[in-house]
């Protein structure tokens, strides 16, 4: 009998799915559950009349059990403390990891409560205040506390050396590209060594605050989601990352450089009045953008064989480059 032969990603079907999860959680048998987004991770979604949920599998290549593990936990603490996050449900034998046997192996899934509301894009003031006071409320909780499970540690180790060391056959034939990333990240080192890191905030960062991380509902409430990457590090890797909002928004066209100012520091202002900043986690912001988009790279490249994506050729790889050397024009004074 020939046996299956191995795979590297299966997507699961979204079919015996539903049967799996209406059983082990008791669900509406009218639920419906459809394939949402293939990516690092899937994402279904499951909904009924009354209720939604999102179902998330994750690549073992990417996330290893301890890993979810230290999610689920961290979630947990957040809904306990009263943050609005996209939360673990428990299934009727008290479990909030699944576990499938999938063609390339082992996977696990969490089914997590729907964040109400939308994605905003263009964001107002009032959204502004909400979203920097809620991300404040969320560090209060992610700097007192220290999970019993892993989580990644975002250091210059894990955001700038390891990833040039593992990019390096990457850029064989890109060394202009290549120099200019270890000049990079050098400069950033002693940046921050005009720092007293000491005194910077730390915690469990979500390390991805872009919007369509989070929904705002009718009243403006915030529910906060996908904590694939949360990890240990400088909280305000944070606000760096909602600075790519920005960022991204220029690049684009879609708001000009004195709005987008204008924008951020009202939200920096509002995350303030609950969680003041030194002036010299204000001055590092910007130079944590360097580290950010370096992780990504690595990111991309670690992850390319499995995403069946159009990633990482070398025009995409040059075009990533020169993101970094426009994040260094307009935020950086080395």
């Amino acid at each position: 009998m020939q046996h299956i032969f191995p795979a590297q990603y299966s997507t699961l079907s979204a079919a015996a799915l539903k049967t799996y999860l209406i059983e082990a959680y008791h669900l509406d048998p009218s639920t419906t559950c459809r394939l949402l987004i293939r990516n690092v991770s899937d994402t279904y979604i499951l909904e009924s009349d009354s209720q939604e949920y999102i179902f998330k599998i994750y690549r073992d290549a990417h996330r290893k059990r301890n890993e979810i593990e230290g999610e689920v936990e961290l979630l947990n603490i957040l809904k306990a403390n009263g943050n609005s996050v996209s939360y673990p449900i428990t299934d009727v034998f008290g479990k909030q990891i699944q576990q499938f046997n999938a063609a390339e192996g082992l996977r696990n899934g969490v089914l997590f409560s729907y964040a109400e509301g939308k994605v905003i894009l263009e964001l107002e003031d009032k959204h502004l205040i909400q979203l920097g006071q809620d991300i404040a409320k969320l560090h209060q909780t992610t700097s007192s506390i220290k999970l019993n499970k892993p989580r990644p540690i975002f250091s210059f180790e894990t955001t700038l050396f390891e990833p040039l060391r593992d990019l390096k056959p990457h850029f064989a034939e890109m060394q202009e590209e290549f120099e200019y990333l270890t000049n990079i990240a050098d400069k950033v080192v002693k940046k921050f060594e005009e720092f007293d890191t000491s005194t910077f905030s730390y915690g469990y960062c979500h390390y991805d605050f872009f919007p369509k991380n989070f929904h705002f509902d009718e009243k403006g409430k915030i529910t906060f989601f996908d904590f694939d990457f949360a990890g240990e590090g400088y909280l305000i890797n944070d606000l760096m990352t909602f600075l790519n909002h920005y960022f991204f928004h220029q690049l684009n066209n879609l708001i000009t450089k004195a709005q987008a100012e204008k924008d951020f520091g009202i939200f920096l202002k509002a995350y303030q009045e609950i969680r003041p900043l030194s002036n010299e986690e204000l001055k590092a912001i910007p130079y944590l953008g360097i580290t950010f988009h370096i992780f990504f790279l690595k990111f991309f490249y670690d992850n390319y064989d499995d995403w069946s994506n159009a990633f990482l050729t070398p025009r995409y790889t040059k075009h990533r480059v020169g993101l970094i050397k426009k994040w260094e024009e307009l935020y950086c004074n080395f």
